[in-house]
């Protein structure tokens, strides 16, 4: 199982510098985890650089994998593991989902460069964008 940071899907979405890293996990489909919270992630950053049918299509992309929902369970464990790791709360449930369903987290935030489970590449350009 593979799960895409927001940050994966929209440098997939913008065909950014990294997208063929993300490329693979993201249309192996069958193989894909959605947490909800990227969703709104990522809706809100497209929506915010693009408009609301652009936005629509990049969640109608991610809906053909799995989704997560965030369980009192998850979220508790997440805010754990924010603590040990001093991770932000998007992090921390993104990263605790993935480990929770046994899926590897595939990303270009550096926080997460060195953490077990994480498949990480560095953000490529001299202004990553961001949301």
């Amino acid at each position: 199982m593979n799960v895409i940071d927001s940050c994966g899907w929209l440098e997939y979405f913008a065909d950014g510098p990294n997208a063929a890293f993300f490329a693979p996990a993201i249309e192996a489909t069958e193989e894909l985890l959605v947490p909800a919270l990227t969703l709104f992630e990522v809706f809100k950053c497209v929506l915010q650089q693009r408009n609301e049918a652009d936005a629509l299509r990049a969640i109608a992309l991610m809906r053909q994998g799995r989704l997560a929902e965030l369980t009192d369970t998850l979220a508790l464990g997440a805010a754990r593991l924010s603590v040990n790791l001093k991770l932000p709360l998007a992090d921390s449930i993104i990263l605790h989902t993935a480990r929770v369903y046994g899926a590897t987290l595939w990303t270009q935030d550096d926080h997460f460069a060195n953490i077990a489970g994480v498949n990480y590449t560095a953000k490529a350009g001299k202004n990553p964008r961001k949301c």
